[in-house]
Formats: structure tokens, sequence, C-alpha cells
């Protein structure tokens, strides 16, 4: 590592200067099978043929020129997300967590407007937001958040998957303007809700005029098998939130809202530099043209079962292995004991992979994968796994 870079990263040994489909290569030519996607970002893999010629172009035309001015390939997008989510308006910046700011910023005009001093959000444990001040505070992780108190006020954590504790928040607190949770939890170790969980909280916010937030940050744009994971249910939020694999490794953050929702953000009340600059909204518009014309959606929903069948096939005998689970390619392998040092491990197959929430293996890999390729992500994890609980036996 360099002594000039600020650690703020535990990274692995190994360093990529190529790609290709599912493939990364480093320094020394060695390949690796990638079942990350840069962590949910490389929907569409690496180095994707009609998404470089239209980076490459558009590097060639123009990059940026600010929102002081019309920007017609962001007009294009934010229509052609609305039309997808079937929401009305759009807000563009860079990240996850700047998107998830604005929606923030949204929740508490949106408390003002009904006259709440100090409007409060329901969040739920587990959850991850992004590492700004606000959404830290919004993130139900104690240990990302330590060392950063105070943290900001306006947030109330209640259990995920647990309807009944949102509704006692919101008869016990006048101040409730928004619930703002992730379809289904990443960071926290994919953890998929109960059907009907985002059914009741869309009814409970439209009882009590809340605004029903959704971070869609790791699970938008097909990773779960539909377009968006609250499609699994056929409810809309107020506000949904997008970045990661829209712009497939060029950075770009979305913030979509909806009815009353869409109009609370005026001119000055917020704003973003580099937000939908011409070449962040051509790389969002051919990645949604590629993940339509392939097919991509019910592409990741088909492989997310054959990935789950292969690996209850292979594992469920282990009683160490506590629960596989997956929604699309979102794919968690929870262990009975902290495996840290599996990521290293499968780093020697050849294999990336993450550890979350200290015991979930993580994968995210690109949706464009083919059968063989999926097959031998379990082949190379399955050893990886294997070994490790044999030895920790």
């Amino acid at each position: 590592m360099s002594d000039h870079l600020i650690a703020s990263y535990n990274q692995l040994p190994v360093a990529f200067e190529k790609g290709e489909g599912v493939w990364l290569f480093d320094q020394h030519g060695n390949r690796y099978l990638d079942a990350l996607s840069g962590i949910a970002v490389c929907g569409l893999g690496h180095s994707h043929p009609e998404l470089t010629s239209a980076i490459s172009d558009q590097a060639g035309r123009l990059l940026h020129t600010s929102n002081l001015y019309h920007i017609p390939l962001q007009e294009s997008l934010a229509s052609r997300l609305c039309a997808l989510a079937n929401m009305d308006k759009v807000f563009f910046c860079n990240s996850g967590a700047e998107a998830n700011e604005a929606a923030i910023k949204i929740a508490r005009l949106h408390g003002h407007k009904k006259n709440i001093a100090s409007p409060i959000v329901i969040v739920a444990r587990g959850s991850f937001h992004g590492r700004t001040m606000a959404t830290l505070s919004a993130t139900g992780n104690t240990k990302v958040q330590s060392g950063f108190e105070p943290l900001l006020p306006g947030f109330v954590h209640v259990p995920y998957n647990d309807i009944d504790s949102i509704i006692k928040t919101v008869n016990n607190n006048e101040d409730v303007a928004a619930v703002m949770l992730e379809p289904v939890q990443g960071e926290g170790g994919i953890n998929i809700p109960d059907s009907g969980y985002l059914t009741a909280i869309r009814e409970l916010c439209d009882e009590h005029g809340l605004l029903m937030m959704l971070d869609e940050i790791q699970t938008g744009m097909c990773r779960t098998g539909k377009w968006f994971a609250h499609q699994h249910e056929n409810c809309v939020p107020d506000v949904m939130t997008l970045a990661k694999s829209l712009g497939n490794g060029v950075p770009i953050g979305a913030c979509i809202a909806d009815g009353e929702a869409a109009n609370l953000l005026q001119p000055g009340s917020h704003g973003s530099t580099f937000g939908g600059n011409p070449l962040a909204a051509r790389a969002g518009l051919t990645v949604i043209d590629i993940l339509q014309h392939e097919n991509l959606a019910q592409r990741a929903a088909a492989l997310g079962q054959l990935l789950l069948a292969r690996f209850s096939e292979s594992l469920s005998v282990y009683k160490a292995v506590k629960n596989i689970r997956g929604k699309g390619l979102m794919i968690g392998i929870e262990l009975a004991d902290d495996c840290p040092d599996l990521v290293g491990r499968a780093l020697k197959q050849n294999l990336l992979i993450n550890v979350t929430a200290e015991k979930v293996i993580r994968l995210l890999p690109p949706l464009i994968i083919s059968d063989e390729q999926a097959e031998e992500i379990v082949e190379r994890l399955c050893i990886v796994l294997k070994d490790y609980l044999k030895e920790a036996a």
C-alpha cells in the first residue's frame, strides 16, 4: 500500500489491471472469477463492449457542463428511470450515499410541511445507507458509527422485517415523517423480509401521511430479478435511491421521487456539481439499454434459483452452514461462526467473494454470467468452504 494513501481500507494483496466479462486479470496475468461485481456495481461485467463504446464516444464529445444548463442526456435518463419505476422525477448525484442524503432531506422537508419541527425517519437495525454524517446516522450498525459521535438526531431504529415495531413507533410518535428501508439488506447479511412486509409499510405510510423511502442502491437495476426489488410486491415507494450498477462503474447516483415528494426540492435547496453529467448519464442510458435487450432481470432470477439450488445440494449437510438465502443474484450463505479469513482463502482459489455481517458469505456476481460460470462459482466456493469447515471442526 502507498504511504500516501489514508489507511481507510483493509485491501487484499492483489491489484487488477483489466477485466473481461466476469473475469479480472491481475498485474501478473492471473485470472480471477468475479463473484462480487465491485460490490454489486458491475452488473454487466467488465469492459462490456457496448458500454465501452458509449463511454468512449461520450468522452470525445462532452464530459461536463454543470447543472446551470440543460443536459439532454440527463433528461433522457430521468425519463427512462421514471418509466421503469412508475415514478415522477429524479435528482442525480454521484453515489449511493449522496442519493440517500437527498432522500433524507426530502423527508425533512415533508415533515416541516406537516408542521413537524424535528422530523423523524424510521430506519432499520442492520441497515447500511452510507458513510456521510446523515446516512451514517441512519445506518443501523454501531460498528461503522463508532468514533463519529455525536450522530445526527432524527432517526429511530427498529428491528428489520418487523412491521409491528414500525406501527408502534408511528403510533407513539407524532413526529415521524418517513420510513426508510432496504427491500433486501445487503451489508446487513442478505436479509430478505417476509412477503407482504413492504406492502404493509406502504399501507401504513398512506394511512399516516408518511413517505415510504426505499434504498435500492444494492438491489436495483435487475439485481434481484426485477428492475427494482420492491416490484416483487408491486408497491411503489414515494422515494427510491439508486447508484452502484446504474453506471456499471461510472459514478452516478439517483434519488427518484413520486407524487408530492417529487416537488419538495426546489432551486437552491439541493444540488450537485457533477450530478447527472453527460458522461454519467450516457453510461446510465446505455446500461438500461443493455439490461433491457439482454433481458437480464429474468436472467438474474433464473440464475439465482440455480445458485441457491446448487449451494443447497452441496452444503446443506454441514451443520456449520446455518442458512442459504437469496433473491436473484444476491446470495447469502450464513455460517454459525465468524469467517473473516474466507475472503483470503477464496482469493487463493482465484475467486472474488465478500463476507458481511461477520459470518455471511455474500455473492453478487455479474448479471451476465453463463450457466457454466455460475457452476464454477459454486465449485470454487464449495472447495474453499469445505476445506475451511473441515479445519474448523
